[in-house]
């Protein structure tokens, strides 16, 4: 159902971390191949939402309260959203029982339906069983339910024939990892599901921005080590939409990943090519533009959008000054960046840690373990001091260098 998948393009060097036996060698492989198949799986689920338009209407709910992102005056989340965490969850936590309380996401799972009444909604045993619970939620739509508990139930090891993870070896242990999930990033351009952008280029808006996104990280540092991503919404076909994915590992001295790192572009045009949110600091803009070729500040939307146009090259780095994304939202990303020789950074820390000149010993690289302290709600994992992906060191020197001491 995928296009465009490629073999990993980065060996395995030699000297590789120790680890405690060859079978966490071969899960781990196994996980990565199981996380692609379900993040398909959520792909598709993503696509039966939006093709029934009188299914959809019925989908989507106003977040409040401390689950709401203060960035934005409405934050929506659509049973997608919530259907696609849970079945992630039920997925990998049937194969890697030791994981289940190590899998966080974005969405809480409580739903409203029309009536008024609460549903907590699960992925059941059997089909039938989660098309009944599914129904409490749609006011009563069978065969709206029966269509989502289809797609819920699917096998996830069938949604994929070629991952390109079959040589893959990975040093890890299950136990020591957790997950975190962002099953619909960007999900306002999912509601307005605009058609806009083309395959291989920025988009600023529309389905493409859309993205299911799956980040692994060691338990003990927070370290990003395994991502997806998964872009339901890649092109259209004469059959309807059709999705990519990609995905990286970074560990001790394994970098693998679908992705081939773009190339260095510099000495071939001046300046650097940087995405922004359109919501940025005028102050970021203003310090930023005058380093940019021509045309080459952009404006995106979705985080894990704009993550992506930075690994395949679009842009050469993603700034954000505002603490409004979280850590399902860059835990994915982050991975294959790292994959591809680059990072993630938290801004304040990286600003405070710097010279005039851009230099510092620490870059202040984000981590996905531990709690914001006196925080609540979805606040407690937000990246609170923003961030700059980026895939060049000098490229982050740069940036560091010309927005030290702006705000």
């Amino acid at each position: 159902m995928l296009t465009g998948q490629l073999r990993p393009t980065r060996a395995i060097e030699e000297k590789t971390p120790k680890y405690e036996s060859a079978g966490s060698v071969s899960e781990m492989a196994d996980l990565l191949k199981l996380l692609l198949c379900v993040a398909e799986k959520a792909a598709n689920v993503a696509r039966v939402c939006r093709q029934e338009a009188s299914l959809f209407e019925l989908l989507v709910q106003e977040k409040t309260g401390v689950d709401k992102n203060k960035k934005f005056v409405q934050d929506f989340k659509t049973l997608a959203d919530v259907v696609i965490q849970e079945m992630i969850r039920h997925d990998v936590g049937a194969q890697f029982p030791e994981m289940i309380d190590h899998i966080h996401g974005e969405e809480s799972n409580k739903f409203e339906n029309g009536l008024g009444e609460s549903v907590i909604v699960t992925v059941c045993g059997t089909e039938k069983e989660t098309a009944a619970l599914l129904a409490t939620v749609l006011d009563g739509d069978l065969t709206a339910a029966g269509l989502l508990a289809q797609a819920i139930h699917q096998d996830a090891r069938l949604m994929l024939t070629d991952t390109g993870t079959e040589n893959l070896h990975i040093p890890l242990c299950p136990s020591n990892l957790g997950i975190w999930i962002d099953p619909i990033d960007a999900t306002s351009q999912y509601i307005k599901g605009c058609e806009e952008g083309a395959e291989g280029h920025l988009c600023p808006s529309g389905l493409q921005c859309a993205l299911v996104l799956i980040g692994v990280y060691l338990h003990a540092t927070g370290e990003p080590v395994m991502g997806v991503i998964n872009q339901p919404f890649n092109h259209k076909h004469t059959t309807g939409w059709k999705g990519k994915h990609f995905w990286g590992v970074s560990y001790g001295s394994i970098k693998a990943s679908s992705v081939l790192r773009p190339e260095d572009r510099r000495a071939e045009r001046p300046g650097l090519s940087v995405v922004l949110s359109s919501s940025e600091k005028q102050v970021v803009k203003d310090a930023l533009g005058p380093l940019c070729e021509p045309d080459r500040l952009m404006y995106a939307s979705g985080a894990g959008n704009k993550i992506l146009c930075v690994i395949l090259g679009l842009a050469d780095v993603y700034v954000l000054s505002e603490g409004s994304t979280f850590k399902w939202d860059s835990c994915g990303p982050h991975a294959l960046l790292r994959s591809l020789g680059g990072g993630m950074v938290d801004l304040k820390k990286c600003l405070s840690s710097v010279d005039s000149e851009g230099r510092g010993r620490e870059k202040g690289e984000l981590t996905y373990h531990q709690p914001n302290a006196n925080c609540a709600g979805a606040d407690r994992w937000a990246n609170q001091g923003g961030l700059v992906a980026y895939l060049d060191c000098q490229t982050l020197q740069t940036v560091i260098k010309e927005l030290k001491g702006k705000f």
